[in-house]
């Protein structure tokens, strides 16, 4: 058993009924039980078939409980029995099962859900056509509709799912020697439900719905230990578009590929700059976008100034085995330029497979756009300068041709060509570079004015300016786009730290993380949602946490989605995310997943609490209350019982001792169940209290009486100047009474307790003082608690409910009940009431009730 926490359950998923799953679960019951687990079997089906049965050999079996619904009688699960007897392991069969009405639960996997919470394993089994989401597929494939369902997502969270298979061939055979249904239904069920194409067809659902249940336990296992490297479990095809006219093309050609891969999953993604400037068809993708998710594959979005990299990145993060790309639509001569996204792509591919797909618009697109890693203002500026700087330079230079020669004239053009590079990168300059070259041939290369060199030299010193000055500017543009990758790392780590310190310092509110990841990330909103529907066909969800200006009532309405477990989603608004930026708030998404979890175990113990509180109450009240019932009701019962034993001759004063025993046994009971009832009266408020001015001399001698024959060790000091008090006659008494007895209980025989009234202002106090042992002041306020006898090991002497009661009574009134330390030693509780106005009448306590004569004559 689990322990303390929830119980895990084990499901075995049957392709076709008949298969043995249940065998097989009264198999694992058996193993369990020979290993010395606690094993209960609370509900199996065995359809009659002798096999089956005779697993249960050995197995404990709860009775099931019997029901009637519409005159007939049907048996279930007994949860309460189940749960009352608590085993580690229970055995409850047919998951999808629908309970008759009058039941704990609607359907068997509630009741399953209850043992779980309970912390008890459960095993249990499900046929692949009872599950929701494939429902009306097997209608459509067997003509059969299927009335007990399962939701997808009770199977899923199964801790371990267990497929049991096997060929339609073997099934049927099965069939026919009479080990799945009696004689005279074989023939009918092998010419309609279990044909060779229905099993088949149940066979490869089953096998597809725990492919994918696989595969998110894998993806999971991934993330959780960061492996990038593809791991070819299954076949993933990624196919990159760009908006053009030739992705309908790559689509269907990327689906065939999937499709021939044993329905290998296909994902469509496109990759946008960070600058937004692609030069993509909106139209065209949303198109695009359609197709592919007519063709079952899914659409996604990712940003990445470096395409091949965004692409490499994005297929690794899902686990791609293969990359469909198209044949570049740039001209042939536009790889002098560099290579293209699909050379780049092959280079940086590693153990992904890449196609490079041929069609009708190779060659016909236009030239790339110069770009570098500077931003577009910096390039303008560049470009700007690279116009103006050589003419300008020629002008200046002609002006000392006298005295310069062809050397200096180079360097000037090769800082020029550095100054431009500086400011607006790679393009600029190497613009710069070759019009300071023609500036250098036609005016200061000799024969000048001409484009013709007639020494070698110059000719070699030209080219070596050129060759630099690319150096250079490739230099530049290098450090350029490494300072903005140390800049991106650097705020992902700033980033990540600042999460981490979230997670040090216990900062647990989800809408101060929400509002710190649409910071992060410049998002207009963030939004965590929940999936929150029984049924996946039509999922709902709900947000649980969100930040910014985020509206999404789907995840598929957010610019990016990244999921954080199986029902929880992080949906962000404002852009899409660069494949770099999805890692980083997968950290985001986790830790928020955490966050869930710890608030809902915090609301948990918090409802837990006032019930342990209770539990806790209840378990002092019965082991408190328990011997103080017995013991007068044992004396009164010995005494009534001698009383009426005709063995024995009882003198006048025996009898009259035995009904004194009774008596005064019975008194306490009445005493104590008289406390009990006032104070539960005073704990739920109602209480009836009466309050009138009146003197505490009057109350007086009823307190000694309720004290009995101590009453003569009491000392009693009660001046009659006091002014009269503003309280209930009955409830002060009480409460005066219940601290008399309590301090003549702990006063030593030789030093009596003390009453004493006085009066401070519109106030009257009452003094109780006792030479007892006292009661250290850290201690003070628990003897007010209920079933509460501090340092007292004597249970014959009550429940320890009068220092409770006397509290509750004095605050009922309005007053107070305070303890403090007597001069040399012991306790003095001191009783503050009101001093009765000496001529207003005073209102009745709220809540109260006029008290009528009838009523007097009652209490008294």
């Amino acid at each position: 058993m689990s322990g303390s926490g929830r119980g895990h359950l084990r499901i075995y998923l049957g392709a076709a009924p008949g298969v043995g799953k249940t065998y097989k679960m009264l198999g694992e019951a058996q193993r369990r039980r020979q290993r010395g687990t606690d094993v209960v079997v609370g509900f199996v089906e065995t359809h009659g078939r002798p096999h089956t049965a005779a697993m249960l050999d050995g197995l404990e079996v709860v009775p099931r409980r019997i029901l009637d619904h519409r005159g007939a009688s049907f048996t279930e699960l007994d949860l309460d029995a189940l749960l009352a007897r608590r085993p580690e392991v229970a055995v409850v069969d047919e998951l999808a099962h629908t309970n008759v009405p009058g039941s704990r639960n609607e359907k068997r996997w509630q009741d399953i859900d209850e043992l779980l919470t309970a912390g008890i394993d459960v095993i249990s089994a499900v046929n692949i056509q009872h599950l929701e989401s494939i429902n009306d597929v097997v209608e459509k494939i067997t003509g059969v509709p299927q009335q007990e369902t399962v939701p997808d997502r009770v199977v899923r969270a199964a801790d371990q799912l267990e497929l049991v298979d096997m060929t339609p061939e073997a099934l049927r055979r099965r069939m026919a020697h009479g080990n799945v249904y009696a004689a005279d239904k074989v023939d009918a069920a092998l010419g309609n439900y279990f044909r060779i194409g229905n099993l088949s067809a149940l066979r490869e659902l089953a096998l597809l719905w725990l492919a994918d249940r696989v595969d998110a336990g894998l993806q999971q296992y991934r993330l959780q230990n960061d492996i990038d490297s593809t791991w070819e479990a299954r076949e993933r095809v990624v196919v990159a578009l760009t908006g053009g006219p030739e992705g309908e093309t790559l689509i269907r050609r990327a689906a065939r590929i999937a499709a021939r891969s044993s329905g290998g999953d296909l994902l469509a993604v496109h990759v946008t700059r960070s600058d937004g400037l692609t030069g993509a068809n909106p139209t065209a993708l949303a198109e695009q976008r359609r197709l592919v998710e007519s063709l079952g594959g899914t659409y996604h979005q990712t940003v990445g100034d470096d395409v091949p990299a965004a692409l490499l990145s994005f297929a690794r993060a899902e686990n791609a085995t293969q990359l469909v790309l198209g044949g570049s639509r740039r001209p042939w001569f536009s790889s002098l330029l560099g290579p293209g996204v699909g050379a780049g792509t092959i280079r940086e591919s590693g153990d992904i497979d890449v196609h490079i797909v041929t069609h009708s618009e190779m060659g016909r697109g236009r030239l790339p756009q110069l770009r570098g890693s500077l931003s577009r203002r910096r390039q303008a500026y560049g470009f700007v300068l690279a116009i103006l700087l050589p003419p300008l330079l020629a002008l200046l230079l002609g002006l000392g041709s006298d005295t310069l020669n062809l050397t200096s004239n180079v360097l000037a053009f090769l800082l020029a060509v550095v100054v431009v590079a500086l400011v607006g990168g790679l393009w600029p300059a190497l613009l710069t570079a070759v019009a300071g070259t023609v500036v250098l041939n036609y005016f200061f290369t000799p024969p000048t004015r001409t484009f013709r060199i007639s020494e070698p030299n110059n000719a070699l010193a030209l080219a070596i300016f050129v060759l630099v000055a690319a150096m250079v500017s490739s230099v530049v543009d290098r450090a350029a786009r490494r300072t903005r990758q140390a800049a991106r790392s650097t705020a992902e780590s700033e980033t990540l730290a600042t999460l981490a310190g979230t997670v040090l310092r216990g900062e647990t509110a989800l809408p101060a993380l929400m509002e710190r990841l649409r910071e992060a990330f410049g998002m207009t909103g963030v939004c965590l949602m929940e999936r929150v529907s029984t049924d996946e066909l039509t999922e709902t969800w709900r947000p649980i946490a969100s930040a910014g200006t985020a509206t999404c009532r789907r995840p598929e309405e957010g610019d990016a989605e990244i999921p954080a477990r199986d029902d929880l989603v992080l949906v962000l608004q404002g852009r899409s995310l660069a494949a770099d930026e999805r890692r980083l708030v997968g950290a985001f998404a986790d830790h928020a997943a955490a966050l869930v979890d710890r608030a809902r175990l915090s609301e948990a113990a918090a409802e837990a609490k006032p019930l342990a509180e209770a539990d806790k109450l209840r378990t002092a009240l019965l082991r408190a209350v328990g011997h103080d019932l017995r013991s007068p009701l044992a004396s009164a019962k010995a005494s009534v019982t001698s009383l009426r034993s005709g063995d024995v001759e009882w003198t006048e004063s025996e009898r009259d001792e035995l009904l004194t025993t009774a008596d005064e046994s019975l008194d306490r009971l009445s005493r104590l169940v008289d406390n009990l009832l006032d104070l539960s009266r005073l704990q739920a408020g109602a209480l009836p209290v009466f309050t009138r001015p009146m003197a505490l001399d009057e109350i007086m001698p009823a307190v000694l009486a309720e004290v009995g024959d101590d009453s003569g060790k009491v000392k009693v000091d009660m001046p009659h100047t006091l002014p009269l008090v503003e309280a209930d006659p009955d409830l002060l008494e009480r409460v005066i009474a219940n601290l008399l007895a309590n301090a003549i209980r702990y006063s030593p025989a030789s030093r009596p307790p003390l009453l004493i009234g006085s009066a401070l202002g519109d106030v009257v106090e009452i003094r109780i003082v006792d030479r007892g042992p006292g009661i250290p002041a850290a201690d003070r306020d628990r003897v007010f608690a209920p079933f509460q006898r501090l340092g007292d090991t004597d249970n014959t002497v009550g429940v320890g409910l009068g220092l409770a009661l006397a509290r509750g009574l004095a605050e009922a009134m309005h007053g107070t009940l305070q303890p403090e330390d007597t001069p040399g030693g012991g306790l003095t509780m001191v009783v503050s009431m009101p001093a009765a106005a000496p001529t207003a009448d005073k209102a009745p306590v709220p809540g109260s009730r006029e008290r009528s004569e009838a009523e007097t004559g009652e209490r008294e």
